[in-house]
C-alpha cells in the first residue's frame, strides 16, 4: 500500500474540495462521478467516499463487482499565474454496506498509486 506525502495529506485534509471517483462495471465500462462526501481515513490510510442513498448508486455497485477504483481531488492555487493542483489515488476499493462509525455505507479506497502535482509553491516549499 502506498503512503501519502506530507504535501498530499495537507491538500487532502485542508479546505473541503469536490472529488471525483472513477469506477468500472463488471464489463469494464468506466464511470466517473463527482462526490462531495469523502475523507482521508488516518487510521487506515484510505480514502472513504459516501453520499446520499449510497448503496443504490452505480459507483457503489461497480465497486462491489470490480474492486479497482481511482479518486481525484483538484483545484487551482491561482489562475494567474496558472497553478492547478491535484492528488490522484488509484487502488483497491471495497463497498462497505455497514459503513464506519458516524458514516453510513461507503466505498473505501486503499492507495496502490498516488500521483500529485502543483502542491509546492513557486519557491519550492509546500
Amino acid at each position: 500500500m502506498k503512503g501519502f506525502s506530507e504535501a498530499e495529506l495537507e491538500f487532502l485534509t485542508g479546505a473541503k474540495k469536490l472529488g471525483r471517483v472513477a469506477t468500472a462495471d463488471s464489463a469494464g465500462r468506466p464511470q466517473v462521478t463527482p462526490v462531495g462526501m469523502w475523507r482521508y481515513n488516518t487510521e487506515l490510510n484510505s480514502i472513504d467516499i459516501s453520499g446520499y442513498n449510497f448503496t443504490s448508486t452505480r459507483k457503489y455497485r461497480n465497486v462491489a463487482n470490480n474492486p479497482q477504483a481511482a479518486f481525484v481531488v483538484d483545484d487551482f492555487a491561482s489562475i494567474d499565474p496558472w497553478r492547478p493542483r491535484a492528488v490522484v489515488v488509484e487502488g483497491r476499493a471495497q463497498a462497505l454496506a455497514g459503513g464506519d462509525g458516524d458514516w453510513g455505507p461507503l466505498i473505501r479506497l486503499w492507495p496502490d498509486r498516488v500521483v500529485s502535482w502543483g502542491l509546492e509553491d513557486p519557491a519550492g516549499q509546500a
